[in-house]
């Protein structure tokens, strides 16, 4: 059988080398990193090392809260933050949506983007904290975070950016808090962060993480969180990885069939996560057949591709339930090769023309 092609590295990305041997050592400081003794101590210092190179990696000099993951931190945030209504974009991730049922959901322009306008008059209640997702995990489309952190900030609020798709791989927005996810950018799977500027912004709830998270901290997880951060590099993914997908998106623009490259549809797309669309297959029938051609890619945010539920980002933006329902997600990563993106062309190639 030959080598499978990943091509869902947005759900999630391959643990980086560097990543699994600092997990290592970090196994081997075994003590609880709150325990007073010295093989505690010694937990902690590597701990409190990992949580400051992590912030120098990623140019914060705010504060950070070890979490296990974007959900909890997402969680952490909307729940603890002393800020008044919550306000969500219609297209946030499915954590940020279930961690604040009751917010008031922005609606977005048909090319993803934040309508500016609704979010002037909506974040004028007394301190509003407003979410928003730095890099759509569906479609790969940026918000302006620079437009929507003056709005917010003139209007006295909190900004809570959700940066689980561009840490590590682009740099950090101007926000008071963000979201990070270790085992999108080749870190391991069970750990996070919430990083805000200034721990007086949340209320504490106890425990750990100077008392503001419950539960024993996972050193090894911090390690190789800080060694994968340290591992990556600009651009994110290589030329060549980028010229194949241009390549690619021509073949899907000149297909003799109805297809959409959603790219051209968005505000700012970016390279690392594609959408496209072919009006002859469904979304869940290409996701199995290229599955079967040895070639991983999904529907969608990983959370949601196992529904038959129309994806609440594309309906937000208003697009054709029929191409909606058609529409895969392509995403590369650190570990990414040209060969990947050529064998793909080749396969929905030949599965467009079927």
């Amino acid at each position: 059988m030959p080598e499978r092609t990943y091509l869902d590295h947005a759900a999630t990305s391959p643990l980086r080398p560097e990543a699994r041997a600092a997990m290592e050592e970090g196994f081997r400081i075994w003590a609880n990193p709150s325990s007073p003794h010295a093989e505690g101590r010694k937990a902690r210092a590597a701990l409190e090392d990992a949580r400051e190179r992590i912030k120098r990696a990623l140019g914060w000099d705010g504060e950070l809260i070890f979490t296990s993951g974007a959900s909890e931190a997402a969680d952490l945030a909307l729940r603890s933050a002393k800020a008044g209504a919550r306000l969500v974009s219609a297209v946030e991730h499915d954590a940020i949506l279930k961690a604040a049922p009751d917010a008031e959901r922005l609606p977005v322009h048909s090319n993803g983007a934040l309508n500016l306008n609704v979010l002037s008059e909506a974040v004028r209640p007394a301190r509003a904290m407003v979410a928003v997702q730095h890099i759509n995990s569906e479609t790969g489309n940026m918000q302006d975070l620079a437009a929507i952190s003056k709005i917010v900030r003139d209007a006295g609020g909190c900004l809570l950016v959700d940066c689980a798709q561009s840490a590590g791989k682009k740099s950090l927005p101007d926000c008071d808090m963000a979201i990070i996810s270790a085992h999108k950018f080749g870190g391991p799977i069970g750990i996070g962060a919430l990083l805000v500027k200034d721990y007086a912004m949340l209320e504490p709830s106890g425990g750990h993480e100077r008392g503001y998270r419950r539960g024993t901290e996972n050193l090894p997880g911090a390690l190789g969180m800080a060694a994968a951060l340290e591992a990556a590099s600009q651009p994110y993914v290589s030329g060549l990885v980028s010229k194949k997908l241009k390549e690619f998106g021509a073949f899907v623009r000149g297909f003799s069939g109805p297809c959409t490259w959603l790219s051209d549809h968005l505000s700012c797309p970016t390279t690392y996560i594609q959408a496209v669309a072919t009006p002859q297959l469904s979304g869940s029938a290409q996701v199995m057949r290229l599955d079967l051609d040895g070639i991983a890619v999904s529907q969608g945010s990983a959370c949601s591709s196992g529904t038959m539920k129309t994806s609440h980002v594309l309906e937000a933006m208003g697009l054709d339930p029929n191409i909606a329902s058609n529409v895969i997600r392509i995403s590369v990563g650190w570990n990414s090769k040209g060969a990947d993106i050529d064998r793909l062309t080749e396969r929905w190639i030949e599965m467009a023309e079927y």
